[in-house]
């Protein structure tokens, strides 16, 4: 006889869900590897990997007030730099099976960060374009530093420090602001919505 288990699509909340303003609660080191982690984990990668858009994804976007947030591994395959993002450029068609090996490669690359905390900021700030998952179809213009450092653990309980500048420096900002409630409309400017064609 054959088992498994059938798995829902994980929700992502959006913009009005009270858990998106809460301070996310930091995960004791001796709980990081847990079947109850590992499992917000895995249903984050999912929820993240459901949006052919989505680079980062953090914990309360999944309705669980954690301090925690992922990074896809798209980010390393993503060509176009903040500032010269352009809504108007077509994203390449690909087959199912395509999408699939590419989800796959990417997989390999994401990268978990759990109470991550932003220790540099460049005092350097630029203006960039900036979408949210949980703000579906708004973008708007976001003044964020360009180079930021973060300390944080991994999947694994291990403490790590890792540097970046452009888009995933901006990741990393908007990342971290979700996890102390903050969307990033609140202080963006030139808010417009951006639906897909039908």
């Amino acid at each position: 006889m054959l088992c498994f288990e059938l798995r829902m699509p994980i929700k992502i909340v959006q913009k009005d869900e009270a858990v998106l303003r809460e301070i996310a609660r930091e995960i004791a080191p001796s709980d990081i590897t847990s079947a109850k982690i590992k499992k917000v984990i895995a249903d984050m990668k999912d929820a993240l990997y459901t949006c052919d858009d989505g680079i980062a994804i953090a914990a309360p976007q999944i309705g669980v007030p954690l301090r925690i947030f992922v990074v896809s591994g798209k980010i390393f395959y993503i060509k176009k730099e903040p500032g010269n993002v352009s809504k108007d450029t077509p994203e390449p068609v690909l087959t199912k099976k395509e999408k699939l090996e590419f989800e796959k490669k990417c997989r390999k690359k994401d990268m978990v960060f759990i109470n991550p905390k932003i220790i540099k900021l460049s005092k350097q700030r630029a203006w960039t374009p900036e979408g949210c998952l949980s703000v579906r179809w708004q973008y708007g213009d976001t003044h964020r530093s360009k180079q930021a450092r973060v300390r944080a653990y991994d999947e694994h309980a291990h403490s790590f420090e890792t540097g970046a500048s452009g888009l995933l420096a901006q990741v990393f900002q908007h990342e971290i602001d979700h996890l102390n409630g903050i969307l990033f409309i609140d202080h963006a400017k030139n808010i417009e919505e951006l639906k897909p064609d039908a």
